[in-house]
């Protein structure tokens, strides 16, 4: 097996709790080379594991095109809108591109994408890791073994988690739209991609309600101050409390996301004090919303409905197939799922559950999927399993849902999103 260089750009919650890390598991497959991360804790940090030499460690990523080609892949998990201009740089460089979804937040970028990899005759695959997870993959299987027939509907619901809707879409990084990309781009698109990949055929229509019900100024309970550090009254009542969220000893699970190495409790304590996790979630500057409904309809008639809310306790995806041989009801948190023949009246147990890696199993399969990709493209041409091409409709239906909801609802044509593009490449 031939080792492979990459590149990263980006050592956040990505690129280094999970590029890095198969990097360390599985030396012989993946060696990082270089890395452009502005935070530079972060980036010392990861260099150092890594063991880059100093004149490939890079605050920002523009310089680490001066060099030309360095590795030969790049693994790209900047934030939303830092995706594109690096992916078409690299790919004309001709490295194969790793790049995290969403592509872009721009509809014509996404498209402008998908194209150069024709191209430039690059691989560029887009981190939808669900299909790779056992549990998806394995339904998937099912499926085309004909076991629930002809799909009449899917119904999919992403319960996001009030946990993680407040870390990451009220205080976090992707709280603006106009910074990063819509929720339902941002969060979802790998729900929508498991839909398309799920129907196996176009989406025709798609049509959305969705708000910001709950984390709005006029929320805000009496006593509350801009910080729930700072002498609130109604901290120890409040579900949403920073203190109860990030100081959480020994693990810390979510103070690990706030962008800090040292998780001790005076570290944590300061970064409460000054940065973004600290802040009221009633009385921060977000405005993408924490719940949403998306309809779809399919070429031969088919439909599914999509369920997105911030407002749960749990963060599972829970779904049922309908078919008119079967049905498969499945819960992705629990990793399992039941497959209900009709004729023989068979109801199918499925345990797949993957303990250990993020996604379902899906993280480390997608990077050892793309590492093979390459390894094999000279002699085997692939796109991959989540390649841009792959990867465009789902971008597309969640363009749509956006406009659709901004819209009160209105039905969007998939036809009306695609003919008017325009091929920058």
């Amino acid at each position: 097996m031939r080792k492979l260089t990459a590149v990263v750009l980006g050592a956040g919650s990505r690129g280094r709790l999970i590029y890095g890390p198969y990097a360390e598991k599985f030396p012989n497959e993946l060696h990082i080379v270089a890395v452009a991360e502005p935070n530079e804790e972060r980036r010392n940090q990861f260099a150092a594991i890594h063991n880059i030499a100093p004149e490939h460690v890079y605050s920002t990523w523009e310089p680490v095109f001066e060099q030309g080609r360095i590795a030969d892949v790049m693994i790209i998990s900047t934030l939303d809108r830092l995706h594109y201009v690096p992916a078409m740089k690299a790919m004309e460089l001709g490295y194969h591109v790793l790049l995290e979804k969403p592509m872009s937040p721009s509809k014509d970028e996404c498209i402008e994408l998908e194209q150069a990899s024709h191209h430039f005759k690059r691989l560029l695959v887009v981190s939808h890791v669900l299909r790779y997870s056992p549990f998806w993959s394995g339904i998937k299987k099912w499926i085309e073994a004909g076991e629930l027939g002809t799909i009449a509907t899917i119904q999919l619901t992403e319960n996001v988690g009030y946990q993680h809707m407040t870390h990451s879409y009220v205080r976090g990084n992707w709280r603006k739209s106009e910074e990063t990309s819509p929720m339902i781009l941002a969060k979802s698109c790998h729900d929508l991609d498991i839909i398309s990949w799920l129907m196996g055929q176009p989406c025709t229509h798609v049509s959305s309600y969705g708000s910001l019900l709950h984390f709005r100024s006029e929320n805000a309970p009496e006593g509350s101050t801009d910080r729930c550090i700072n002498g609130c009254e109604v901290e120890k009542e409040c579900a949403f409390s920073a203190l109860k969220m990030y100081m959480q000893p020994p693990e810390h699970p979510w103070a690990r996301y706030m962008h800090i190495n040292d998780l001790s409790q005076e570290s944590i304590l300061k970064a409460l004090e000054e940065g973004p996790f600290g802040r009221c979630v009633y009385r921060c500057d977000n405005n993408v919303v924490d719940h949403q409904v998306v309809n779809m309809e399919f070429e031969n008639g088919a439909n599914a409905s999509f369920i997105m809310s911030g407002l749960t306790q749990s963060g599972a995806r829970r779904v049922q197939i309908m078919g008119t041989k079967g049905e498969i009801i499945g819960d992705m948190d629990k990793g399992s799922y039941t497959l209900y023949r009709y004729v023989t009246g068979e109801k199918v147990e499925i345990d797949c559950n993957v303990a250990g890696d993020g996604h379902g199993g899906g993280d480390e399969r997608l990077i050892s999927s793309f590492l093979r990709d390459v390894r094999d493209f000279d002699t085997n041409p692939s796109k991959g399993l989540t390649s841009a091409t792959a990867s465009l409709q789902s971008h597309l239906m969640a363009f749509a849902a956006e406009q659709s909801r901004l819209n009160s609802g209105q039905s969007i044509k998939l036809v009306d999103m695609i003919t008017k593009r325009e091929i920058g490449v």
